[in-house]
């Protein structure tokens, strides 16, 4: 198992644990109530021990996560566990902290019941964290493949200059090929073909990554790559491989 595979597992598992957890602290609220709740059922003893002794190492794990994936949301995660501004517990700050201590008023004003939604809420951020995962991991993949795309575009130019328009557009059709095939791993489209074509891959992504106009873009540049590729009645010109290599370029930096 890859080191991504490793990370998607890890936020799967964490949210399991916390729904179980939170199953486990609507029981310990409730017990607050009537204590012969869990008196004599093993099962939620189980979950209340979950909750009680599991949310410190499931917090902390959940941090580590939050800090890397979606860091924007570390504060929010953090004050529903414990508010250090708060000057007095109250029902509406009433946090995850508290109801692990079992604090509680004898009125009933605020107990563990307060806090069951704040671990939905934190259950709700590490949701967050697996569905940004993907488009994180997308993005990197997009800045390197730039990286490696420029270089064979600059390649592609010095062909060109050498008067070499054949395999100056062969190199923008590889290029082209492989970010629509990223296009489509990203958006989880398969296509039938064993070697699709770059009007495969565009005519699957046409209405779902781009719009028409594009669509006829990228097919425009498909005709230009196929006469590049393929010996037809005339050689490709100079003009047409430029507008080949002009079009790539924008195409890698521009469509996502």
């Amino acid at each position: 198992m890859g080191k991504y595979d490793e990370i998607k597992k890890e936020i799967k598992e964490l949210i399991d644990e916390g729904n179980d957890m939170f199953d486990g602290i609507c029981i310990f609220a409730d017990s607050y109530y009537d204590e012969s709740i869990i008196e004599c059922d093993d099962s939620k003893k189980k979950k209340v021990a979950a909750f009680l002794y599991g949310y410190e190492k499931w917090y902390s794990s959940s941090l580590r996560i939050i800090k890397t994936i979606l860091p924007e949301r570390l504060n929010d995660f953090i004050v529903l566990y414990r508010d250090e501004k708060r000057k007095e517990i109250t029902w509406q700050n009433y946090t995850i902290s508290d109801a692990l201590q079992g604090k509680a008023t004898s009125t009933h004003s605020f107990n563990p019941r307060n806090a069951k939604y704040k671990l939905l809420q934190q259950i709700s951020i590490i949701k967050g964290c697996l569905e940004c995962f993907d488009k994180k991991i997308y993005d990197i993949q997009v800045i390197l493949q730039a990286d490696v795309f420029d270089s064979e575009i600059d390649s592609a130019r010095h062909l060109l200059k050498m008067g070499f328009l054949r395999a100056s557009g062969a190199i923008c059709g590889v290029v082209i090929e492989n970010h629509l095939c990223s296009l489509c791993d990203f958006r989880n489209i398969t296509l039938r073909k064993k070697n699709p074509t770059i009007a495969d891959y565009n005519n699957s992504l046409k209405d779902i990554a781009y719009d028409t106009i594009e669509w006829r873009r990228i097919q425009r540049l498909g005709d230009l790559r196929n006469l590049c590729d393929h010996k037809k009645d005339r050689e490709p010109t100079k003009d047409e491989v430029e507008e080949l290599i002009s079009g790539t370029e924008r195409l890698i930096k521009s469509v996502f």
